[in-house]
C-alpha cells in the first residue's frame, strides 16, 4: 500500500490555523464589504454620478439658510431688512451685528457655562450610559428585560413633560440656581443607554470569554476589554450628548434666575432688542452660538464616520 502526501509548493510555508475569533472579524468584515457595494445604488458610473448628484442637491437644500443666516450676520440692520439686496448689501458688510451682541451681553461668561455645564453633562451621560449599556448586554439579573423595556420606553417621553417633575425635585434638594440643577436632569439619556447596549451586543463573545479564562471580572472585562474596542461609538455618542446640551435652552432657563449662571443660548435671547425683529443681531448671535459646536465637529467628525463604520463591521 502507496500513502499520498500532498507537499506544499516551495517557499510558501504552511499557514497557521485561525483562531475562532479571527474567522469571526474576518467573516463580518467581508458581510460588511459585500453589502457596502449595495449603498451607492449599484457600481455604474450611471449610478454613481445619479448618487452623487443627489448627495449634491441635499447638501445644498441644507447649506441655503445656513449661508443665508451667516450672509446676514454680517450686514446692517437696514440691509437685513432688504429684500432687494438679499445677496449683497448695498452698504456693504459690516460687524455691527456682532459688536452690539457682545457689548450688550457678558459672552465670554456665557460661553463658559454652556462649556462646562456641557463638558460635565456628556462624561456623566456617557460613563452611565456605558456602564448601563454594558449591564443589559452582558450581565443577567432579575427584571433585566423589563428594566429594559422601561428605558426603551422613556425614549418616547419629551423631556418638555419632565420639566415639573425636574423643578420639583431641585426644589426639595435646594439645588436651585446652582451649576447642578443644570447638568443632574440632563445627564439622563434613555436613549444613549440603547445605543451603548446594542452596540456592545455587536461585539464578538469570545473576547469575553477569553478575558474570563484569564480570571477577569465584569469591571475588568468592561473597562480593558469592551471600551477600547467602543472608543469610536463612545465618541460618537460623546459629541450627540455635547451638542445636546450646548444647545439646550428650556431647562436651564427653567432652572436658573441668577445672571452669573446663565448658558449661552439663554444669554443671547436676554440681548434681544425689544422693539422688534433685529436679524442681523439674531443672526449674529445664532453665529457665535454655533461657531464653537462647527470647530468640535470639525475636530471629531472622523470618529463619527469610524463608529458608523465600526456598527456596519458588527453586522448591525
Amino acid at each position: 500500500m502507496t500513502s499520498t502526501t500532498t507537499e506544499l509548493p516551495a517557499g510558501r510555508p504552511e499557514a497557521a490555523p485561525r483562531s475562532p475569533v479571527i474567522r469571526e472579524v474576518a467573516a463580518r468584515r467581508h458581510r460588511a464589504e459585500a453589502r457596502r457595494t449595495h449603498l451607492s445604488l449599484g457600481d455604474g458610473r450611471t449610478a454613481r454620478t445619479l448618487t452623487f448628484a443627489a448627495l449634491t442637491l441635499l447638501a445644498l437644500l441644507w447649506l441655503l439658510p445656513s449661508s443665508w443666516g451667516l450672509l446676514t450676520a454680517f450686514k446692517s440692520e437696514q440691509d437685513a431688512s432688504d429684500p432687494v439686496h438679499w445677496l449683497w448689501p448695498e452698504h456693504g458688510f459690516t460687524l455691527d451685528g456682532f459688536r452690539s451682541v457682545w457689548e450688550r451681553g457678558d459672552l465670554p461668561l456665557w460661553m463658559f457655562n454652556s462649556f462646562l455645564i456641557a463638558a460635565v453633562v456628556t462624561v456623566i451621560t456617557v460613563a452611565v450610559s456605558a456602564m448601563a449599556g454594558y449591564a443589559f448586554s452582558r450581565t443577567l439579573f432579575a427584571g433585566r428585560k423589563a428594566l429594559f423595556a422601561v428605558t426603551v420606553a422613556a425614549v418616547l417621553v419629551p423631556p418638555q413633560m419632565l420639566i415639573v417633575p425636574w423643578f420639583q425635585q431641585m426644589l426639595t434638594l435646594n439645588l436651585v440656581d446652582t451649576y447642578a440643577a443644570v447638568i443632574l436632569p440632563q445627564t439622563v439619556a434613555p436613549v444613549m443607554v440603547f445605543i451603548l447596549k446594542k452596540h456592545f451586543d455587536s461585539l464578538p463573545r469570545e473576547l469575553e470569554e477569553a478575558a474570563r479564562i484569564d480570571g477577569a471580572g465584569h469591571l475588568r472585562i468592561f473597562w480593558s476589554v469592551l471600551l477600547p474596542l467602543s472608543r469610536p461609538m463612545l465618541s460618537a455618542v460623546a459629541i450627540f450628548v455635547f451638542i445636546g446640551a450646548w444647545n439646550n435652552f428650556l431647562w436651564p432657563f427653567v432652572s436658573t434666575s441668577d445672571p452669573d449662571l446663565m448658558t449661552l443660548p439663554v444669554g443671547i435671547t436676554s440681548v434681544k432688542d425689544a422693539y422688534g425683529v433685529q436679524y442681523a443681531q439674531s443672526m449674529a448671535s445664532a453665529v457665535l452660538a454655533a461657531l464653537p459646536l462647527v470647530i468640535v465637529f470639525l475636530f471629531f467628525q472622523r470618529h463619527i464616520v469610524k463608529s458608523v463604520a465600526t456598527t456596519g463591521l458588527g453586522g448591525q
